[in-house]
């Protein structure tokens, strides 16, 4: 079988990343699966980039022009929404062309537009894997407290002085309505909570949506550490809180959640900050003692997961939450809200603790950090946990599902 994942990029953010995973499992199960992106940061001679970086650009910059126009010429939230108005024609690509089945990611930024989603989907058997909410709404990747998407997006908070009830985000979810109701595109969900989401929208609300969490190398994260602590320049002889992030200090991780939390602590602990950190003051007020390491490769991650006591993920809303599941698949006791996709891998007291459903109470942050630091959940049951996520587990399931497909 030959399987095409599609993905923005190989290795930037979390999608990418998880997405490489699962195309590196696929593989281990003898699938002949290839990655075609539009931004390819890494070696694999598997992972081909669609296009010259200029040409992946022009649809990138189109977009977001468009964007610009509509939300009354506004930076703060540009970012924020995508309209897949304007795309790659990777329908034409040769590993579309080739592939017995394609399996969408992470599309936005201009890599596709609807139109050639739909010019995808009626030439092969096509899954669409969600890793966040933007499947579901007009043109936000999270909705936060707008329930507009339960039944049509309008007035969209992302617009500013150019929303109202025929916006943007309103025509898009129109275009998705249409796509979806022509497409025979197949959904696959990386989280229990997503799904939830998806059966309360109207654009997928009455539509076939599976759940099958990440691919994760299990292994990989179990085994020893390899470096030493010093070599990390991590101290000995300290619990070490970590937290990690493509971004720490964008607003969604709730840096300065996190920064409460830590401050409230009486322990002998270090915190460790893995990732880029854009403000040079955004750990200015933390009391406790601390390191930065900035961004580092997978490697590096897996060497300081070995060493950690506990993995914090402070987030306004997580889909999955993998860097959860990478320090309790290495022996660390996983602490964060519960409110989202983390509630798969955080069952409370048996494979971390939960500091609730309320992404902004600190003090419930700080509790859950004082039960991990003097109840720490063994390695064995930690471990055990993360089992069920593993590449081979997760690679068989989407496997299992295209020969359902194929079958129908």
């Amino acid at each position: 079988m030959k399987i095409t994942l599609v993905n923005h990029s190989d290795t930037l953010g979390g999608a990418s990343v998880v997405t490489f995973r699962l195309m590196q499992a696929l593989r281990a199960l003898g699938v002949d699966a290839r990655m075609l992106v539009t931004r390819k940061s890494g070696d694999s001679p598997f992972v081909v980039q669609a296009a010259p970086r200029w040409r992946s650009r022009l649809p990138f910059l189109a977009e977001h022009l468009d964007i610009f126009l509509h939300n009354g010429f506004s930076k703060a939230n540009l970012f924020k929404a995508s309209i897949a108005t304007c795309g790659l024609p990777l329908s034409q690509h040769p590993l579309i062309r080739q592939a017995d089945a394609v399996i969408l990611n992470w599309v936005n930024q201009g890599m596709l537009s609807l139109d050639e989603i739909g010019r995808i989907a009626a030439l092969k058997p096509t899954l669409w894997t969600m890793h966040d909410m933007w499947n579901l709404t007009g043109i936000c990747h999270h909705a936060g407290d707008c329930p507009n998407f339960t039944t049509r997006c309008h007035d969209c908070p992302l617009l500013g002085s150019g929303a109202g009830p025929h916006d943007l985000s309103a025509r898009c979810f129109d275009r998705k309505d249409a796509l979806y109701g022509g497409a025979g595109i197949r959904f696959v969900s990386v989280s229990s909570w997503l799904t939830r989401k998806a059966a309360e929208s109207s654009l997928l609300g009455k539509r076939d949506v599976t759940t099958i969490p990440v691919a994760f190398p299990v292994a990989e994260y179990s085994r020893p550490a390899a470096a030493t602590r010093a070599s990390l320049g991590l101290p000995d002889n300290k619990k070490l809180i970590v937290m990690c992030a493509a971004r720490l200090d964008d607003p969604i991780k709730g840096l300065p959640v996190a920064i409460d939390a830590l401050n409230s602590l009486n322990a002998d602990a270090v915190a460790v900050f893995v990732g880029a950190i854009r403000d040079p003051h955004a750990l200015d007020g933390l009391a406790m003692p601390h390191i930065a390491l900035g961004p580092v490769g997978e490697t590096t991650v897996r060497a300081v997961m070995a060493h950690a006591d506990i993995v914090l993920s402070s987030s306004s809303y997580e889909s999955f939450g993998a860097t959860l599941l990478e320090g309790q698949a290495a022996g660390a006791t996983p602490v964060g809200y519960t409110h989202d996709g983390r509630a798969d891998i955080i069952s409370d007291g048996a494979t971390g603790y939960s500091a609730g459903t309320d992404p902004t109470d600190a003090r419930a942050l700080a509790r859950a950090l004082t039960r991990a630091l003097t109840q720490p959940i063994p390695a064995e049951r930690l471990a055990a946990g993360a089992a069920r996520f593993s590449g081979e587990a997760v690679a068989r399931r989407y496997i299992d599902l295209l020969a359902r497909d194929a079958e129908a």
